[in-house]
């Protein structure tokens, strides 16, 4: 369990690098849900708060900040007006796309330092981490194009 906290560690910190320039007004929930919205689409508040684990009041104040960071927009539902989507802007897909592959770059570079024999089981335990999880899958699997 050690060995995962520490190397938690190192992910937390190589995600809050990856914000690059955006991190003094970015936070790592706020990044969060950005990545939500990006993989899953726009989606309504009360389940964008359920996938981020939070009240919908803690969501809404995030919403109104990267609103205003123009990152997000609230669409209304052309058949039900009541029903208000929440969706990326191409500002904010463009900062998870950059974040993203900063990200990538820091991992393949530590996991580059690896002994080859020990990146093929690394794969197959995170795979498993992730799917354990339910986060979903980016749709690439970017470590096997680099033969991980």
């Amino acid at each position: 369990m050690t060995a995962v906290l520490t190397a938690s560690r190192v992910l937390v910190a190589i995600s809050a690098r990856s914000l690059g320039s955006t991190a003094e007004t970015l936070t790592l929930p706020q990044f969060r849900m950005l990545v939500l919205l990006h993989s899953r689409g726009g989606m309504n508040l009360s389940r964008l708060a359920e996938q981020l684990a939070v009240n919908p009041s803690t969501a809404m104040r995030m919403i109104d900040r990267l609103i205003a960071a123009g990152m997000v927009v609230r669409e209304t539902n052309a058949q039900d007006r009541r029903e208000v989507s929440i969706a990326l802007t191409d500002k904010g897909a463009d900062t998870v796309v950059e974040a993203t592959e900063r990200r990538r770059a820091d991992i393949a570079e530590i996991i580059d330092r690896m002994p080859a024999e020990h990146r093929v089981g690394l794969v197959q335990a995170l795979r498993a981490f992730a799917d354990a999880s339910g986060e979903p899958d980016p749709g690439q699997r970017q470590l096997d194009v680099l033969g991980w």
